[in-house]
């Protein structure tokens, strides 16, 4: 019998997986078909009791299916890399986006998970000014962003800059398309109520318009 690290769900139609957290100790993954973002939740270590993070979505990702997927998936390895869908009743990989398909952008569910984690604060609340403030700093650390601010560049060529940059360090993934990252910024936004960069594309305005006096 071939052991697996992904398991299906009763609660709810989905999949779900082990993840080794950043800050360490353990969290669980689950996809469904039916949505574009997974639902994410830390172990405690006293109980064994799934911790949702806030921006996960009580109605698609129930305590109950975290629970079952708690159960399931004890004693089994963490999933390291490559992200996983959920078609129907079965399991599978998520395949690399190419060229050819650009309308179906396919972002691996691992690094989308990495990128959440590192923004999450100690409330296990996606923070959106955590998010905005890293990307402030980088911008005015980076010789690039001022040779392209010098050189006339748009608000938007200067986010996508920085937002490719800093996605692609967080996940490892150097080989992270323009394509993925404006995907996983579209996801971002979904849970943002304001617009996920928008404290960091009103500095971006204010640096190129002080940049033409």
């Amino acid at each position: 019998m071939i052991r697996t690290n992904v398991v299906s769900l009763s609660v709810i139609k989905a999949v779900a997986y082990r993840h080794k957290l950043m800050t360490g100790g353990s969290g669980i993954v689950i996809i469904r078909g039916d949505a574009s973002q997974p639902g994410i939740a830390s172990i405690r270590k006293t109980s064994g009791e799934a911790i949702p993070t806030e921006n996960t979505q009580k109605k698609l990702y129930p305590q109950e299916a975290f629970a079952e997927a708690v159960a399931l998936t004890a004693g089994l390895p963490y999933k390291k890399q490559g992200g996983v869908k959920y078609k129907g009743e079965t399991v599978a990989e998520e395949p690399v986006p190419t060229e050819e398909e650009p309308e179906d952008v396919v972002v691996n569910s691992s690094e989308y998970l990495k990128i959440v984690e590192k923004y999450t604060d100690k409330n296990g609340k996606l923070s959106y000014s955590l998010i905005n403030k890293d990307m402030i700093k980088f911008a005015h650390s980076s010789s690039i962003v001022r040779a392209m601010t010098a050189d006339g560049a748009k608000q938007k060529q200067i986010s996508a800059y920085v937002a490719g940059a800093k996605f692609r360090n967080i996940t490892g993934n150097s080989k992270l398309t323009d394509a993925q990252v404006e995907k996983i910024t579209g996801l971002l936004d979904e849970v943002s109520p304001k617009g996920v960069f928008k404290e960091f594309n009103d500095e971006i305005r204010r640096s190129l318009k002080a940049g033409k006096k």
